[in-house]
């Protein structure tokens, strides 16, 4: 007997039970040119598209104010020379990976948006808050390192002056880095998760692979050992959203991250420097491998704690809401 108005899965009787979040995407439509297109509408939507769109209200913007529209829209792709305006740019064009994900996800492979947040459909809200907490303490025992190790750069940035700029970078910081890094965990440990977990049915395949995009991804030409630290973040994050079975543990990570990386280059006047790292200083690396480290084994012993599910219960493919 049909309850009006109820869900209704129809993936058939033989839909898959018990998946992973990396293999999600197999309750799907099925064909791995899907997950091909998928992976390759995404990198153009970022390489071609989603900087122009974002550009649109600042141009008229720009043209209210009776600026140069085309020096100023330059300006605000110049990471180098950064100013509070750029950074939100930057953080808008980031977060547009989100609805690209939920798009994606449905369109191509008729998955519902819920399923990219998690095995359970939804944000795990008590387990976001423990995260958190989590990554408070990698943090904490991050700063404890760096202060032991020696100077890693010359460029220490001075004194800290809480400026007009350093204000208005605070404040893009506190309300637009949550939105930023939720799409970039979209994008690499959601969606592309997703697509490369349903073409190998392995879950190191797309830890690895990844991991690898999201190094790349921060900078062609930066140092080697920046590159080794966010290649460590991006395993960590990686395997995590598979042992967890959702992005919480990745938003909270990446989140405080970069609130603190980034309040800390507000303060002390280095926001290029921080958006563009140069320091080849080997002593960098143990820094930054202690809060991936920390933060990785807190996490797996309180999911295994709390028992935090990392498999679907049940038919994950569910039809509209019925109009009767």
């Amino acid at each position: 007997m049909t309850v009006p108005g109820a869900e209704r899965a129809t993936a058939g009787p033989d839909a898959p039970e018990g998946l992973p979040y990396h293999l999600i995407q197999l309750s799907g439509r099925p064909g791995w040119w899907r997950q091909a297109v998928g992976i390759l509408l995404m990198i153009a939507w970022l390489a071609l598209f989603a900087a122009l769109l974002v550009s649109i209200p600042f141009a008229i913007w720009y043209a209210v104010r009776g600026d140069n529209v085309a020096d100023s829209i330059t300006a605000l792709a110049d990471s180098a020379n950064p100013t509070p305006t750029s950074l939100a740019y930057i953080d808008l064009v980031l977060t547009t990976l989100i609805p690209v994900a939920i798009l994606l996800s449905w369109m191509l492979h008729r998955v519902g948006p819920k399923w990219l947040l998690s095995v359970a459909g939804r944000v795990r809200w008590r387990w976001l808050l423990v995260c958190v907490g989590a990554a408070v303490v990698a943090l904490i025992a991050t700063v404890v390192v760096g202060a032991l190790m020696p100077q890693q750069c010359d460029d220490t940035g001075g004194q800290a002056h809480l400026t007009h700029t350093a204000v208005a970078y605070l404040l893009v910081i506190l309300v637009l880095t949550p939105f930023q890094a939720s799409g970039e965990e979209f994008m690499f440990r959601g969606y592309l998760t997703q697509c490369l977990g349903a073409l190998s049915r392995r879950a190191w395949v797309p830890v690895l692979l990844t991991a690898v995009v999201f190094g790349i991804f921060h900078g062609a030409g930066q140092p080697l050992p920046v590159f080794l630290s966010r290649f460590a973040f991006g395993l960590v994050a990686g395997y995590l959203v598979i042992r967890t079975g959702g992005l919480e543990s990745g938003i909270a990570m990446h989140t405080l991250n970069n609130w603190l990386s980034l309040a800390l280059a507000a303060i002390f006047d280095q926001m290029g420097a921080s958006l563009n790292p140069t320091c080849n200083s080997w002593w960098s690396l143990p820094v930054t491998l202690t809060q991936s480290l920390v933060y990785l084994g807190l996490v797996v012993l309180l999911c295994r704690r709390m028992g935090v599910g990392n498999t679907t219960d049940g038919r994950i493919l569910e039809a509209p809401r019925s109009r009767v």
